[in-house]
C-alpha cells in the first residue's frame, strides 16, 4: 500500500475516533461499537470515498464525514453477521467477535446504533449541501437495505446448501458485497460539486465490476487462506453449505473471474479525467490481496 493511501486509512481511523466519542451514550454500548468499528480491518470502503471524490476534486471534510458513515455500516453489518442468528463466528479480524467479547444483546444494540450513526455523520455534515445529504443519504439507504445488503444476505441464507444458478449467485453477492462497495464510490463522487454523468457512470461500472471481484477473491481465500492470516475461521462457507463462486466455477474459473473483473474496472477508470490512481491501486489490493 502506498504512503497516499496509508495516509487516508490514517485519517479515517482519527475521523472515526473523534465520531464515536459521545459522552450521551451508556458506556457499554459505547465501548461495544468502538471495540468493532475501531478494531482496524482493510478500510476499503472508506478509501474508495476518498479516492473516488478526490477524482472529482471534492473537499477533504464532506469525504470524511461520508468515508466515516461508510465504515460505520459495515462494521454494524459484521457485527450482525457475526451473530449465532447468522454466520454463529467466534472471530473477527483475529479478536473475539462483538457478541463474544460482550453478549448477544449488547451486539445487537452495538450495530443498530452504528447503523444510525452513520446517517447522523451525513446529516450532520454542514458542508454538504442539502441536495447531497439526500442523494448521498438515500444511496446509503438502499445500499445497506432491503434492496442491496441486507436483502443479500436474506437471499445468502436461502441459497444455503441450495444449488442456484451463476447469474441468482451474482444477484446475491451483488447485493450483500457489492451494494456497500458501489455506495462507498458513488458517496464519494457525489460529495463533489457538478459531477458530469458520463465520469458517474464510469465511477459506477469501475464500482460494479469492484465489488463482484471483491466477494469472488473471498470466496477463494475462506479456501486457500488459513484462519490466523483472514482473522476469521477459514473453510467456513464450505462448512455452512454456502453458495460460492469456487463451489460453482472451480477455483482457478473463479480467479479468472476476478482477474476479468479487475480489468473491466480499470477500464472504467480510462474514461475519467482527473487522478484515477487511488482508484487503480485499491482495484489492484482488492484483486491481489491475501485476507
Amino acid at each position: 500500500m502506498t504512503s497516499q493511501l496509508n495516509d487516508y486509512r490514517a485519517r479515517i481511523e482519527q475521523v472515526l475516533d473523534k465520531a464515536l466519542h459521545h459522552a450521551n451514550s451508556p458506556a457499554s454500548l459505547q465501548e461495544s461499537m468502538r471495540y468493532s468499528t475501531l478494531a482496524g480491518g482493510k478500510r476499503v470502503r472508506a478509501m474508495l470515498v476518498y479516492a473516488a471524490g478526490l477524482s472529482l476534486d471534492a473537499p477533504l471534510q464532506r469525504l470524511d464525514a461520508v468515508a466515516a458513515a461508510l465504515e460505520c455500516v459495515h462494521s454494524y453489518s459484521l457485527i450482525h453477521d457475526d451473530l449465532p442468528a447468522m454466520d454463529d463466528d467466534d472471530l473477527r479480524r483475529g479478536k473475539p467477535t462483538n457478541h463474544k467479547r460482550f453478549d448477544e444483546a449488547t451486539a445487537i444494540l452495538a450495530g443498530d446504533a452504528l447503523q444510525t450513526v452513520a446517517f447522523e455523520l451525513i446529516n450532520a455534515e454542514q458542508s454538504l449541501s442539502d441536495s447531497q445529504v439526500r442523494k448521498i443519504g438515500l444511496l446509503l439507504a438502499k445500499s445497506a437495505g432491503r434492496d442491496g445488503m441486507v436483502g443479500g444476505q436474506m437471499l445468502d441464507m436461502e441459497a444455503t446448501e441450495k444449488s442456484i444458478s451463476r447469474e441468482q449467485l451474482e444477484d446475491v453477492h451483488r447485493r450483500k458485497t457489492g451494494a456497500l462497495i458501489r455506495a462507498a464510490v458513488l458517496t464519494g463522487a457525489l460529495c463533489a460539486d457538478n459531477v458530469e454523468s458520463r465520469e458517474y457512470d464510469a465511477l459506477d461500472n469501475y464500482a460494479v465490476k469492484l465489488g463482484l471481484a471483491f466477494q469472488v477473491i473471498d470466496d477463494v481465500l475462506d479456501i486457500e487462506a488459513s484462519t490466523e492470516v483472514l482473522g476469521k475461521p477459514s473453510g467456513a462457507d464450505q462448512e455452512m453449505g454456502k453458495s460460492t463462486y469456487p463451489a460453482l466455477l472451480g477455483l482457478q474459473a473463479s480467479k479468472q473471474l476476478a482477474q476479468d473483473l479487475y480489468e473491466d474496472a480499470m477500464d472504467s477508470l480510462a474514461q475519467l479525467s482527473g487522478a484515477t490512481d487511488m482508484l487503480a491501486e485499491l482495484a489492484s489490493l482488492v484483486v491481489n490481496r491475501n485476507k
